[in-house]
């Protein structure tokens, strides 16, 4: 398996928000200690402005270099534009590794799924998923699925790719929850799978079963995965009653697919994140 990270994404930080550099630290080194997985760390290369452009408008990237907070959740820091493109680079290689036949997953911030074609917002300043997703349409790939089991719903990806050919996205999330959208299908190719806050580990587990049945149906051949773990029952900033073992459900879920896949890091701000990360990467690998 190949981990996409670059310590350098470390390199922001707001005392007390929740996005905070220790997610990527402190995963590394849990990763880097283990004896379980064969790893092989690979660092991104780069992202060209058509590749972002396929999602984001031109205003949408120059704002990324005024110094000015995006929104109350979203703050500005120097250089976040090289920070977000860094992501954005990541997500590129892994569906390049995805598309060779390696297991991969991207281990980078800032997030992506809550940004929208024209607005960082979310803790997320450009859609990785959705610029990854598209350029897969562009690479040949005739039916791609997004599926995102963030506990937000992934409102900028489902705005990007909405009734896009060949590209499917799935979501499981809290709703009600921020940023308060999902709560029903949109479009030809946009399937929300919204789950009530507090709502029974057993009942969050049926959601993501129905999604995973849907994607199948789809019959895609690629699968580019948010791969969200604030729907753990100790997440701060989420009602989701997930434990470690269906974060290792889902890996081993979307390994039993058989299709190429990728999973990009989006949310999930509780201490036991890397715990969490090596349950689901021991699932993506069969074990």
């Amino acid at each position: 398996m190949k981990i996409i990270t670059d310590e350098r994404c470390t390199g922001y930080a707001r005392q007390g928000h929740p996005e905070r550099p220790s997610r990527i630290a402190d995963t590394a080194a849990r990763l880097k200690s283990q004896t379980d997985l064969p790893l092989e760390w690979v660092a991104p290369a780069g992202a060209t402005d058509e590749q972002i452009l396929r999602a984001h408008s031109p205003g949408m990237l120059a704002r990324l270099s005024v110094p000015e907070d995006f929104d109350g959740d979203t703050p500005y820091f120097e250089n976040i534009s090289g920070y977000a493109r860094a992501s954005v680079a990541a997500a590129l290689d892994a569906l390049r590794l995805a598309r060779a036949g390696e297991t991969v997953f991207s281990l980078m911030r800032p997030p992506g799924h809550h940004a929208t074609r024209d607005q960082s917002m979310g803790f997320c300043y450009l859609n990785n998923i959705a610029i990854a997703a598209l350029e897969a349409a562009a690479a040949g790939c005739q039916r791609v699925a997004v599926f995102d089991f963030d506990v937000h719903h992934g409102n900028g990806t489902e705005e990007i790719l909405l009734n896009r050919p060949g590209i499917e996205f799935f979501s499981v999330h809290q709703h009600p929850a921020y940023p308060n959208t999902g709560a029903e299908n949109r479009g030809r190719n946009c399937f929300n799978y919204p789950v009530g806050p507090g709502a029974p580990r057993g009942t969050y587990r049926a959601a993501l079963v129905h999604a995973l049945g849907d994607l199948k149906h789809f019959r895609p051949d690629l699968v580019a995965v948010s791969a969200g773990f604030d729907a753990y029952a100790r997440d701060p900033l989420a009602e989701g009653p997930l434990l470690a073992e269906d974060f290792h459900w889902l890996g081993r879920e979307l390994h039993a697919l058989k299709i190429p896949f990728f999973s990009l890091l989006e949310g999930g701000y509780s201490r036991d994140l890397p715990e969490l990360i090596m349950a689901y990467l021991k699932g993506v690998e069969g074990k």
